[in-house]
């Protein structure tokens, strides 16, 4: 069976295969992109904005499609996908309307007589390596501001993606990116290799798994090849007062949850302050009881839908398993569906110790994992204890002294009374085992650019 399918998560039903690209393919979309990117590149920046405009305006007009799509696909509920096309919609957007300014030339001053400045150049043709859990919010992330530089893009997504994957394609084209511009490729893992050490591509960025980010990252390196790394993370949200305690716990549920917990940037340690711990745990308790199976077509109130696969779900499952073995309390959810499905209740987990392997992973699923902790002192150390570095949060009343806490956490995204702040204008990326380079907002636009001096002498 090819590694490319449509496979429900709710029920394991296999809906549809896609085979493979073949090399010649795989070679003849590197040549469109190589030939694309002359005439692409070649556009004002000013012609190629007002397209991508036009994809983020077709992302909204056939946003219900989209989110049918990867309801079937990865199992996100219908709502959550439609707010996940219309967030990719204005990321596109954004690019469309400030890129052109974010891009313009910058004068410096020079003490040789003459005019220096830099300019901001299109690089050529990038390969992207999108994940299954945002399918279309990582594309746009990635796609929208090359585009708009006058890059040329190569698409490998997640095999369980594959019609969203075209379904983006098809969008491109329609809006008027021209054949060769955006490629979608059902590539092979050694595919994968093979075009990044293509000379005609310039550069890679990958959203995924750590493991996988050190695969790409050293490929890319072999081949000195730019690269940008968006991997995992264990970000922690730590509370250290609170007027409504209630209040906190229910926003850290509800963002812990969120897409089945399969969030880069999730809060997967709460690290609360003792004389709050026993209320914070309790409510979560209460959102975690009677939580229903649901059908991501039709999510009732109290359900919640199907992880992305049932080797996800599994995973998920013994971790959990894992960490109550050495000594952790599993006190709500955590059941794994004895039907073949995907689905694994929200679970809320406490008394993990630090040196316990689970501690130092991350989990990938809907796991509220709680730390309680005496002092600021004590929650900013356990915050940092992680090879991670992705985000944070911290949360008090007293907001100078949350973000005394926060100025030392030691990621690449620091937040106060807010677990994360995410819009298009936002840059995004981490530090340490996170990976490297930023996404989003103005800094999205400074990775695969050639940002090239120019001098005119007097």
């Amino acid at each position: 069976m090819s590694r490319y399918r449509v496979q429900n998560p709710a029920t394991g039903e296999v809906a549809e295969t896609f085979e493979a690209a073949g090399d010649e393919e795989v070679d003849g979309a590197i040549a469109a992109a190589d030939a694309a990117f002359r005439e692409w590149g070649g556009r004002s920046i000013q012609e190629r904005a007002g397209i991508v405009h036009r994809v983020a305006e077709l992302f909204i007009e056939r946003k219900d499609e989209l989110a049918r799509i990867i309801a079937l696909e990865m199992g996100k509920p219908l709502q959550e996908g439609i707010e996940e096309v219309e967030f990719a919609a204005s990321i596109i957007d954004y690019y469309a309307v400030h890129g052109p300014s974010l891009a313009t030339d910058v004068e410096i001053p020079s003490t040789i007589p003459g005019k220096a400045w830099i300019e901001r150049r299109p690089v050529g043709p990038l390969l992207g390596v999108m994940p299954w859990n945002f399918p279309y919010y990582q594309v746009a992330r990635f796609a929208a501001p090359n585009l708009v530089l006058g890059n040329t893009v190569l698409l490998k997504h997640a095999e369980i993606c594959p019609r969203s994957s075209q379904a983006i394609h098809d969008i491109m084209a329609e809006a008027g990116v021209p054949a060769g511009a955006y490629t979608n490729l059902y590539a092979t893992h050694e595919q994968i290799a093979a075009i990044i050490a293509d000379p005609r591509v310039q550069g890679v960025s990958l959203t995924g798994s750590e493991r996988a980010g050190a695969i790409v990252g050293e490929q890319a390196g072999r081949n000195l090849k730019k690269a940008v790394l968006e991997l995992g993370g264990i970000d922690a949200m730590v509370v250290l007062s609170a007027d409504d305690i209630g209040q906190v716990a229910r926003d850290g549920w509800d963002f812990r949850v969120y897409n089945g917990g399969q969030v880069c940037n999730g809060n997967k340690r709460m690290i609360v302050m003792d004389d709050l711990y026993d209320a914070f745990v309790t409510e979560l308790v209460t959102q975690a009881d009677g939580l229903v199976p649901g059908d991501p077509l039709d999510m009732p109130e109290w359900g919640y839908g199907p992880l992305s696969s049932r080797q996800a779900a599994e995973t998920v499952h013994e971790q959990v398993q894992r960490a109550v073995a050495e000594g952790a309390t599993l006190l709500a959810g955590g059941v794994l569906a004895d039907d073949g499905s995907a689905y694994y209740s929200p679970a809320v987990l406490v008394d993990v110790a630090r040196d316990s392997s689970v501690f130092q992973e991350e989990i990938f699923g809907p796991v509220a994992l709680v730390v309680r902790v005496s002092s600021d002192e004590e929650a900013l150390e356990v915050a940092n204890d992680s090879a991670f570095g992705l985000g944070g949060s911290v949360f008090s009343s007293d907001a100078a002294r949350a973000a005394r806490i926060a100025s030392q956490l030691d990621v690449g995204m620091t937040h106060v009374n807010i677990i994360a702040a995410e819009a298009a204008e936002l840059p995004f990326g981490g530090v340490k085992r996170s990976g490297f380079g930023r996404e989003m907002g103005p800094l999205g636009m400074d990775e695969f650019v050639n940002k090239r001096f120019s001098f005119v002498a007097e």
